[in-house]
């Protein structure tokens, strides 16, 4: 099987914490892929686009040469790479932090204790930026894997990693220091790719069902029932769409309340209805919001 020439290419982890949740995304924008097992790509049966998976390390560069359209990989790839890419869209998943971490016993609290001093990691061009803005005159050592470990064995006197749960630092008696870098998996673009009006097209298309999936995820259905005369306090309350839907009830003065409403406001929203009057609150997951 080879690759469809005038298909969109988009490049995503083979193996590792961001593969499955891309797999996740595409089912969410309705692609259906071929079954990847074993394969370096797949087809979409219902889109035309093909599908490769790739290193991790890997994808910013194929999407800059122009191998792939587009590719889904962390933050922190991308901007330890430095390849020249248009970043998109960040994708809600994969999230983590590069954190400056240092033994619990080392007396060492901020980044700025570190001048003089080891700092071992598999970021060095990132490490590296962000000691110089900051002024500390610390030494980057590289280390390609198991960075956690050098403080013990005396090749350095901190790390800056990757952390998730942070069970890998306590496992290694190391504390958390300074965020470096927030990171969560983006969806990036060739420049060139931007350029080419019949490519632009499908992947506005692609990103349109991205997005659309992004934003239910972040927001709620509110159902409500409430007296007629809380309507315009009730309006002022939601922070929802441009106007709720409003239907009146077989019962004289009561109205129900349709509206959607974002997630970080939730519980501030639900709370404030309630006290307005707003009663029989019935609140539903979006699959899909179109905007």
């Amino acid at each position: 099987m080879k690759l469809n020439g005038e298909n969109l290419k988009i490049s995503i982890q083979k193996k590792g914490r961001l593969s499955q949740g891309s797999q996740e995304l595409f089912k969410a924008a309705g692609l259906d892929f071929e079954s990847s097992d074993g394969r370096l790509f797949s087809r979409c049966s219902n889109y035309p686009m093909d599908a490769l998976y790739l290193r991790d390390d890997d994808i910013p560069e194929y999407v800059q040469d122009g191998v792939t359209d587009l590719g889904i990989v962390g933050l922190n790839v991308v901007e330890e790479k430095g390849n020249q890419v248009a970043k998109l869209d960040y994708l809600g998943f994969g999230t983590c932090e590069l954190c400056i971490a240092v033994p619990k016993a080392s007396g060492l609290t901020s980044a700025f204790d570190l001048s003089g001093k080891r700092i071992a990691t598999s970021y060095p061009r990132i490490t590296g930026a962000y000691l110089e803005k900051r002024g500390i005159d610390a030494r980057v050592i590289e280390i390609s894997g198991s960075v956690e470990i050098t403080p013990s064995l005396d090749v350095a006197d901190a790390i800056c990693d990757i952390v998730s749960t942070g069970s890998t630092l306590r496992l290694h008696e190391l504390m958390p220091i300074e965020v470096v870098l927030k990171s969560e998996a983006v969806l990036i673009a060739n420049q060139e790719s931007l350029r080419n009006p019949r490519k632009v097209a499908l992947i506005e298309r692609l990103r349109a069902r991205i997005l659309s999936h992004l934003e239910a995820k972040k927001t709620k259905y509110v159902m409500m029932n409430a007296p007629e005369s809380a309507l315009e306090q009730i309006r002022g309350i939601l922070p929802g769409m441009k106007s709720p839907t409003i239907v009146p009830l077989a019962e004289e003065g009561m109205i129900a309340v349709h509206t959607a409403v974002p997630e970080d406001v939730f519980w501030d929203v639900i709370e404030a209805l309630k006290a307005a009057g707003a009663t029989d609150l019935l609140v539903v997951p979006v699959e899909k919001m179109v905007v």
